[in-house]
């Protein structure tokens, strides 16, 4: 027991002095965490979510006590706990051990669902298929997208605490800054338009190779299957993932414009084109995804800007106005 407590104070040491702000996977783990606003801010419960993250990603062995801060906190620490125990550490019980199993079933769902999304997408994104067909697997690829997003959202932050408008609005503001609000809201956006655009499917395409490789790397690493065909492939993603959430930005602010040209079209929709570009100003405003736009803005600022300031000054005044838009 002495050496079991000692083991776990050195662990617990390490969990603390670990660089969480350098690791990119906290800010998404955190961002997932569903808190009142007053809990958010108190050290202790971001403490706590600190050492279950270590305990999930970094050291399965190290055990996190649970927190008795109070029961609004009580229950959403064990609400979002990866590995279930028992009260005292010690084996699942039988309803844990159910409901391990559930979750994994609904995990293995996802993860075929977004198998599926990115086969579909890679059919859509090339141009082999006819017109009709092409249309057909855009909105497939766009619709499994969305179920996607809502497993992701329902899993992590459940339904409204009521069916009462101050519930509901609570709600949408706890996910409204989330990635997986953001994909379902995209989607939306381009599954029952008119326009077709290819250009869609990149983000489609990012968004389920990311998945699909954090579920392989978790699930099946002592898969030979998985060390001899995927692997590879697997750590490529992870490796790159920066580079494909920039392709993804520049996609989406490139259909931003490709639907202002469309408005010259008859496939014109000014409430969807109004829509998109307040999408697009809630991610250059969202924690986790507002990095890559505002590296995207600034590039298309440092290109464009020199052009209007010397060919086109009468656009400074309407271009202010927008700005002003952007950031109020």
């Amino acid at each position: 027991m002495a050496a079991q407590a000692a083991e776990q104070r050195a662990k617990r040491a390490a969990a603390a002095a670990y660089d969480y702000e350098g690791d990119p996977r906290w800010s998404e783990y955190w961002s997932n965490v569903l808190l009142p606003p007053h809990m958010a801010i108190r050290p202790e419960v971001i403490e706590h979510f600190k050492r279950k993250f270590y305990q999930r990603y970094i050291d399965p062995d190290f055990v996190v006590d649970a927190m008795t801060a109070g029961p609004a906190s009580a229950s959403t620490s064990e609400s979002f706990r990866p590995h279930s125990s028992g009260p005292s550490g010690g084996p699942p019980t039988q309803p844990e051990r159910g409901n391990n199993q559930l979750r994994m079933q609904l995990e293995a769902i996802h993860f075929a669902v977004n198998a599926w999304v990115l086969a579909v997408a890679m059919l859509g994104i090339v141009p082999i298929l006819t017109a009709n067909l092409s249309r057909k697997v855009y909105r497939l690829s766009l619709l499994g997208t969305i179920i996607s997003s809502l497993y992701s959202l329902f899993s992590l932050y459940g339904k409204p605490r009521a069916g009462t408008l101050p519930a509901i609005q609570m709600w949408l503001q706890s996910i409204i800054a989330t990635k997986d609000f953001i994909r379902l809201m995209f989607c939306l956006s381009f599954v029952t338009s008119q326009a077709h655009f290819r250009v869609a499917l990149i983000p489609v395409l990012c968004w389920s190779l990311d998945h699909l490789s954090r579920f392989l790397r978790r699930y099946f690493t002592r898969s030979s299957l998985y060390r001899r065909y995927l692997e590879v492939p697997c750590i490529w993603v992870e490796r790159n993932n920066n580079t494909l959430s920039g392709l993804s930005s520049y996609a989406e602010v490139a259909l931003g414009f490709l639907l202002i040209i469309s408005l010259i079209s008859w496939q014109r929709s000014l409430v969807q084109t109004f829509m998109y570009w307040n999408l697009l100003k809630l991610m250059y405003h969202a924690p986790m995804i507002s990095a890559y736009h505002r590296i995207v803005w600034s590039n298309i600022g440092r290109l464009i800007n020199p052009y209007i300031y010397r060919h086109a000054p009468f656009l400074n005044t309407p271009i202010s106005a927008v700005q002003r838009w952007w950031f109020m």
